[in-house]
């Protein structure tokens, strides 16, 4: 990997107070060269290079784990080539986390991930979230999938009674109706670090 692409993880890293061992630094570079390499042959992301997958995708996840309120395992649904639960899940080992995507060489590309970085704590589900048997975790998130209100409906059973329902959204949160089952709704505004972009988090509980 590139210096620059380095030196901006580390700087975005100290820049959210995340602190990261040498071991997860290194995976998560990891994760970015594969990102970079496997996206040259399939199409795993809009963003190409080391540096763009760090600041564009690393760094968005891990400023949205920053922003989000603690829980012991994560369902990420939706997660394309793994994101955000790839990198949560290495700055957060002690997480049990989730990837749930329905496309085949997507989710053949976050078996590998897994099992390069020796990432115990993730499994990799092939299907769609709405179709599957729906395994309850602490936090659910559902980052650009589909309409807000239509995942929403999607995340509940994957969150266990009081587990929280994390959809990402741009500087402008996205506009959710009042839905039987959530409670505690709130909004978070946050930026990810290297100049990037004003973010929110709508967030909410699966109510018992």
């Amino acid at each position: 990997m590139s210096r620059a692409a380095r030196e901006s993880l580390e700087r975005g890293l100290a820049q959210l107070g995340l602190e990261a061992s040498p071991g997860q630094v290194e995976s998560l570079y990891g994760l970015a060269q594969r990102v970079s390499a496997w996206g040259e042959r399939i199409n795993l992301t809009g963003h190409r290079g080391a540096l763009a997958v760090v600041q564009r995708l690393v760094l968005d996840a891990a400023a949205l784990l920053r922003a989000a309120p603690g829980h012991a395992s994560l369902a990420d649904l939706g997660s394309g080539a793994g994101f955000p639960g790839l990198p949560i899940a290495i700055l957060r080992p002690e997480l049990r986390v989730t990837l749930v995507e329905a496309r085949q060489r997507r989710h053949y590309f976050q078996r590998a991930v897994c099992r390069e970085l020796g990432l115990g704590n993730v499994s990799a589900v092939h299907g769609r979230a709405e179709a599957l048997v729906a395994t309850p975790h602490g936090a659910v998130v559902a980052q650009a999938v589909a309409q807000a209100d239509r995942v929403l409906s999607w995340m509940l059973p994957w969150a266990e009674p009081g587990g929280w329902l994390l959809v990402p959204g741009g500087e402008h949160p996205p506009t959710l109706t009042a839905t039987a089952g959530v409670r505690e709704i709130e909004v978070r505004r946050y930026c990810v670090p290297e100049s990037g972009p004003r973010r929110t988090l709508w967030l909410a509980r699966r109510s018992s």
